[in-house]
């Protein structure tokens, strides 16, 4: 962040711990120790526990013994040890697991914010789920605990096929909360279909599968698939950057910036999304324009303007719930002037307590007057003797920014992330020296269209692969 006496807020990162080394966080490594634990529990499966099992389950419940889930959990635990664990155990087994992650989210979040030196948000609150059948939560999480029983090495196709059924049952409901747990269950289900035979597998990823099976778990529980609640709100949104996630059949933006509320109160941190399918052969720059015909932010930022918005819908987790009609271009507005300016007093938003987890944090930050030191392809930011290791593995394709360019920047806008049990910042734009003129680089840079050789090919060959698939579909649906 800026120096104080040029009116902004400076960013401690000796309080994040050097790379490599311990963030130094007080029960942080303790509770991650108990949930890979628990990890290592779920890759065996629960139907023939053995000792190295029973330790697993009983330090999980040790972790929470001083908190309202102790009983359940223990009790949870104990049944789970003896193989003779119910649907309501699996869901207590979930919930500590959830509960551990969450604490952790906390405490890392509590770290971040004393290095930024930023306000927090009160709680997120929700909107209690709709009225899913009971009987299909029931079949979902009576799925998710055969999951459990038989473990990750024991998973075949005839197990794993049985969430076909279930999420097409769910998938007609409109309500969020279904639809929430039926995507999860397709993705989760997809995944694991890619990996059986369980048996054969030479490496599994526990924590993955262990966090979608146990958020798959508690929103089989009524009530839980909550929805954030809205309020309407106008102003004004300055642009920070734009994180791009890609998948191969699927595509998501997030636009992260400051929103200036029009009735004068303080200014926040927020995010606008858009998301699209997508076909594996539309990749780079050619994504844009699968996202930009329902989400005119993206135009704003590659043309560095503001947005104005009058009554948009902002949930209590900091997210717009995007209404192209609702919204204008404004002024020109340079990032790099937002996070100089306006970032530092802006107030992180905080989440709802089952969207805790350590890897949804993404706090936008500032950094300059930094060294940069590269070792083996490795980026790293130092300030006044204390490094920051930089992932550029996130740097999208899609976009003007590359680690190159990071290499050689004397200011940055990211994302700061907290992985593998260190922080890590994710560029999202950087100011640069390249043959010998200074430029402003991010990685929406052509969000909204460029002129760029590169940009400007890849867009056109991913028109055509569009215009030959929408024919073909076309086609396909005539006859």
């Amino acid at each position: 962040m800026v120096p104080v006496d040029e009116g902004g807020g400076v960013m401690r990162t000796d309080v994040l711990g050097a790379p490599g080394e311990p963030t130094g966080i007080e029960g942080l490594d303790e509770a991650l120790a108990a949930v890979d634990a628990f990890d290592a529990v779920l890759v065996a499966g629960l139907l023939r526990p053995q000792p190295a099992q029973a330790a697993g389950l009983a330090e999980l419940a040790g972790a929470v013994a001083g908190s309202p889930l102790a009983a359940k959990v223990a009790e949870a635990a104990e049944k789970a040890a003896a193989g003779s664990a119910g649907e309501d155990h699996v869901v207590a087994l979930a919930a500590a697991r959830t509960a551990l992650l969450g604490a952790v989210h906390d405490a890392v979040a509590a770290r971040i914010a004393e290095a930024t030196g930023r306000p927090f948000a009160t709680s997120a609150d929700r909107q209690p789920g709709g009225s899913t059948a009971p009987n299909l939560l029931a079949a979902a999480r009576s799925w998710l605990t055969d999951l459990a029983r038989v473990g990750w090495q024991g998973i075949d196709h005839d197990l794993v096929s049985g969430a076909a059924q279930i999420v097409s049952a769910l998938l007609p409901d409109p309500a969020p909360g279904p639809r929430r747990l039926a995507t999860l269950l397709d993705g989760f289900a997809a995944e694991l279909a890619a990996s059986c035979p369980g048996a054969a597998l030479d490496r599994i990823p526990a924590r993955r599968w262990g966090d979608l099976w146990a958020r798959g778990v508690l929103l089989t529980v009524p009530g839980a698939a909550g929805t954030p609640e809205t309020t309407p709100v106008s102003g004004r949104l300055l642009p920070l950057g734009v994180d791009v996630q890609e998948h191969a059949t699927a595509v998501q933006v997030q636009v992260h910036a400051v929103f200036e509320p029009a009735d004068g109160t303080p200014s926040r941190l927020v995010r606008a999304g858009a998301s699209a399918p997508k076909p594996d052969t539309v990749v780079g720059a050619g994504l844009w324009q699968l996202l930009r015909p329902h989400f005119s932010l993206l135009t704003a930022v590659g043309e560095g303007r503001s947005m104005e918005v009058v009554d948009m819908e902002l949930t209590a987790d900091g997210d717009f719930v995007w209404d192209d009609g609702r919204a204008r271009s404004g002024g020109p507005a340079d990032p790099f002037a937002t996070a100089r300016v306006a970032l530092a007093t802006a107030t992180d938003t905080d989440c709802a307590p089952l969207e805790r987890h350590p890897a949804r944090i993404a706090v936008p930050v500032f950094l300059e007057g930094y060294a940069v030191r590269t070792d083996e392809g490795a980026v790293e930011f130092e300030t006044a003797g204390h490094g920051l290791a930089v992932d550029t593995d996130r740097i999208p394709t899609a976009g003007p920014l590359t680690p190159e360019a990071v290499a050689t920047s004397s200011a940055c806008i990211g994302l700061l992330r907290w992985d593998a049990g260190r922080f890590r910042v994710q560029p999202l734009a950087v100011e640069a020296t390249v043959r010998k003129k200074a430029v402003a680089l991010h990685a929406g840079g052509w969000a909204g269209g460029t002129t760029d050789k590169v940009g400007a090919k890849a867009e056109k060959a991913a028109t055509d692969a569009v215009a030959v698939l929408r024919e073909r579909a076309g086609r396909l649906l005539r006859k």
